[in-house]
């Protein structure tokens, strides 16, 4: 491009006072390409930040996989042979085995609430199959009591401590539905009731694990859910969680029927799929503003075309190429484009920051299973945004630019 095409597009662009209205529509235009890109940057990054941030607390106390096995009982008798096998698989890095049943927990008060009963074996995190001892907010994963009055050690989640009022030091009681005995004389089922000493709890920031889990000793939670020695499955913590879909299937041929490994993608496949959709539904339907905006651009330039139809007749006159005339539309188009995303994108990760760091916009975790909208902004979705606004804005010269190219010098000279 030279020198005079620059010079050109430079000048159209500015403001003159023959030209007021035109030099509004562009700054309208270019509001419209900022606005749009920076929608597209925070609501992207709005999606990205809910994946990342459910991912990272689903997988506080769920593993990357889990090893049980398919029919009846959901227990794993040969466990210890079977975590063996596992843990000289490629890609394994721990493995642990983990009891999961339910329970009715309260405080001695009127109030009960159901609980998931997980048990895990006792550690400070170094050999932990999740990142559940780094999430406590007192005590921790050793389980340490001295009390010999209680049947052992437990501790909850902090949403659930402060529903039913059991913080450290406390006792609670929990209705187990295993080891229930039949009362002939009343002709109903009498449930055997534990008594646990509170000895920590965590917060995660997952509501669903906070408000509704509590957690013991593996051996202990054996004797509540009445296995013996067996245990419901093994939770297994990989290199790389995303290769949970390859190293699954690799241990299930191992280990032959029926053991099944069931990776963390999978448990939650639904959920992730969701988010997946909305992304790419909301970016479509945010990606109309910056089109709306290109029909903006296409005006602008249409009416400086029609002011300035007369000059281009005497620079055609004077031997300036169609093409010429052509790219200087053109690039005034990429500039209105490149100064909107430019803008945008500026805006955009600002107010991205503000929104996660600050935490501006709450949720209710109960419905959301987060407490604040968290915003991740992707240098692929950001570079992705960037050349799209660009790319948009410069189609949007087409049909002006070739209106331009195509006037005739005499028709032009002689336009009134």
């Amino acid at each position: 491009m030279t020198r005079l095409e620059l010079t050109l597009a430079g000048r159209y662009l500015r403001s003159r006072r023959s030209s007021r209205l035109v030099s509004l529509i562009t700054l309208i235009a270019t509001g419209g390409v900022t606005v749009g890109v920076m929608a597209l940057i925070v609501v992207m990054g709005v999606m990205n930040g809910l994946q990342s941030d459910l991912r990272e607390k689903i997988l506080v106390a769920s593993p990357h996989l889990r090893v049980t096995t398919y029919g009846e009982g959901l227990r794993l008798d040969d466990w210890r042979q079977v975590m063996e096998r596992v843990q000289r698989e490629p890609g394994v890095t721990a493995a642990a085995p983990f009891v999961l049943s339910q329970g009715l927990v309260s405080a001695g008060h009127d109030y009960a609430q159901g609980v998931y009963v997980l048990g895990i074996e006792p550690d400070t995190g170094s050999v932990s199959v999740t990142s559940l001892p780094r999430h406590f907010v007192r005590g921790d994963l050793t389980f340490q009591t001295s009390r010999t009055d209680v049947d052992g050690p437990i501790v909850l989640g902090r949403r659930l401590a402060e529903r039913i009022s059991a913080f450290p030091g406390d006792t609670v009681s929990l209705v187990s539905p295993a080891g229930s005995k039949f009362n002939a004389a009343v002709g109903t089922l009498i449930p055997k009731i534990w008594t646990f000493e509170v000895t920590g709890y965590f917060e995660t920031g997952m509501y669903e694990y906070d408000n509704a889990y509590v957690v013991v000793p593996r051996v202990l939670a054996q004797r509540y859910a009445s296995l013996g020695d067996a245990v419901t499955g093994l939770d297994v913590r990989l290199n790389d969680p995303w290769a949970a879909r390859e190293v699954g299937p690799a241990i299930e041929d191992t280990l032959g029927y029926p053991y099944r490994a069931i990776d963390w993608q999978t448990q939650n496949a639904s959920l992730f799929s969701a988010l997946q959709l909305e992304k790419l539904a909301m970016g479509l339907i945010l990606l109309l503003i910056v089109i709306v905006a290109a029909f903006n651009i296409v005006s602008t330039l249409t009416m400086v075309v029609t002011d300035k139809t007369r000059e281009i007749g005497i620079l055609r006159a004077m031997g300036l190429p169609a093409s010429s005339v052509r790219r200087v539309f053109v690039m005034q188009g990429a500039v209105i484009g490149g100064i909107g995303t430019l803008l945008g994108g500026g805006l955009g990760l600002l107010v991205a920051r503000l929104v996660d760091q600050r935490q501006l916009i709450r949720l209710d975790p109960s419905v959301y299973f987060i407490d604040h909208l968290p915003v991740l902004v992707d240098p692929r979705d950001l570079a992705l945004i960037v050349v799209a606004g660009v790319v948009v804005a410069t189609l949007a010269t087409v049909y002006p630019a070739r209106q331009a190219a195509g006037l005739a010098p005499v028709e032009a000279i002689r336009y009134e």
